[in-house]
């Protein structure tokens, strides 16, 4: 797949935006401080309450669209918006991590057509969202298998990885072509390829080794886990990753999911008594 024309380099992309002047596609203008405590309490919320790290399964595009006798695709789009929304809210209240489930390795089942206009929109995406990541001091991660993503959406990756790399605000991570089996397989085989070379004894195999070869060393575990358009399964998501995490569920589907859904999510999770297996203190 070719890059879309307009594409710039991640250098180009930064030194456009630190310099003060604007890249090759503008970006659209947000108030993007951070929210100041007395700010975070006026929207009903605690800042000493909120989730440290979020991970969003943004489900129900597509069926949103069908409800309404548009494409599935139409879905899609709409969801982008979405996530701008959500994005810039979690930002603004300072977490320390988003992680959003975009695309997952069973989505390869998807009708060959869905699947072109999907990575076609996670392109355009990466391309028009750089110089806003920039902006909101956002670090850009992604995990995931690259194995079968076309060039022009790992050219896109690596471009938006890169311009981000100095930030030092919120982490905002992709699951891309993400399954949480595989990402267990992958990392029982490096630690295995480890135990073969003589670097690591099986008796040294710990929780925390475990950890630092998964595709999300050296990021927190999520405090809560979203899920929209009211299904009651994980699908494969991070599953070592949320063992103590908070589930919260949502029959809003994914382009419907607004600001007010986030809050009422965080506030939920503020009441919550969260033991880890121990008692209530």
């Amino acid at each position: 797949m070719e890059s879309t024309p307009n594409s710039t380099t991640a250098a180009e992309d930064a030194a456009l935006i630190r310099s003060g002047h604007q890249p090759t596609n503008p970006p659209r203008r947000s108030a993007d401080d951070p929210f100041t405590a007395e700010q975070v309490l006026a929207l009903g919320l605690r800042a000493d309450r909120l989730p440290r790290h979020v991970a969003i399964i943004m489900d129900g595009n597509g069926r949103w669209a069908q409800s309404r006798g548009l494409p599935r695709i139409e879905g899609h789009r709409r969801g982008v918006s979405t996530v701008r929304t959500i994005v810039e809210q979690c930002s603004r209240l300072g977490l320390e991590q988003l992680t959003l489930y975009c695309f997952s390795s069973e989505n390869w089942k998807r009708p060959p057509l869905e699947l072109k206009l999907l990575m076609q929109l996670l392109e355009q995406y990466l391309i028009e969202e750089r110089a806003e990541i920039i902006r909101q001091n956002l670090q850009f991660a992604v995990i995931g298998r690259r194995q079968g993503l076309g060039d022009g959406v790992l050219n896109e990756i690596a471009r938006t990885c890169d311009v981000s790399r100095d930030n030092t605000g919120m982490r905002l991570c992709l699951a891309v072509n993400y399954g949480s089996r595989g990402e267990l397989v992958d990392a029982a085989r490096a630690i295995a390829d480890e135990v073969a070379a003589g670097r690591l004894k099986p008796e040294e195999i710990t929780e925390e080794v475990y950890a630092s070869h998964l595709y999300t060393a050296g990021m927190s575990d999520p405090d809560l886990v979203i899920r929209t358009a009211g299904e009651m399964r994980i699908s494969n998501y991070l599953l070592w990753q949320i063992s103590y995490a908070e589930l919260w569920v949502t029959e809003r589907c994914w382009p419907e999911f607004g600001v007010e859904d986030l809050h009422q999510a965080f506030q939920d999770f503020a009441a919550r008594d969260r033991r880890f297996g121990g008692l209530s203190s």
